[in-house]
């Protein structure tokens, strides 16, 4: 009884390979008949044709055209336009915060100011010499 144990569980994952691989198409080279590409490869490889017009080669020593040059020279000029817009909305934004602070601490010390000058005043005399009639 133990030796057919054996046997199944011996022949259970040969099977189980057998019936999984015979799905994948083997690995040998082709014959030729069938050059069309299938399934993801078709969209990996594309024509002779099309692949030397994507890579168009130029040297790195070989002169940029006109037309590559001015699109250099439009996206510099484009991003620079960008950072100095940001830059500059930057700085107003910090002007603005600054003098909204600024504003904040003069209203704060005044308003101390007239407190304590409203605590101190005694009402006996003016607030201030220069207020005091000549005599």
């Amino acid at each position: 009884m133990a030796w057919v144990r054996i046997v199944l569980l011996t022949l259970l994952p040969t099977i189980l390979i057998l019936t999984v691989l015979s799905g994948v198409e083997s690995a040998a080279v082709k014959d030729g008949k069938d050059n069309e590409p299938k399934g993801p490869s078709k969209r990996v490889f594309v024509p002779a044709s099309d692949a030397s017009n994507f890579f168009k080669r130029r040297g790195r020593r070989s002169p940029k055209t006109y037309a590559e040059y001015f699109a250099e020279q439009k996206v510099q000029l484009a991003a620079s336009e960008r950072r100095r817009e940001y830059y500059e909305e930057q700085s107003s934004e910090y002007e603005n915060h600054v003098e909204e602070a600024r504003d904040e601490q003069y209203e704060r010390n005044r308003e101390k100011m007239d407190q304590w000058r409203q605590y101190n005043y005694d009402g006996q005399y003016p607030r201030y010499p220069h207020h005091r009639p000549y005599y």
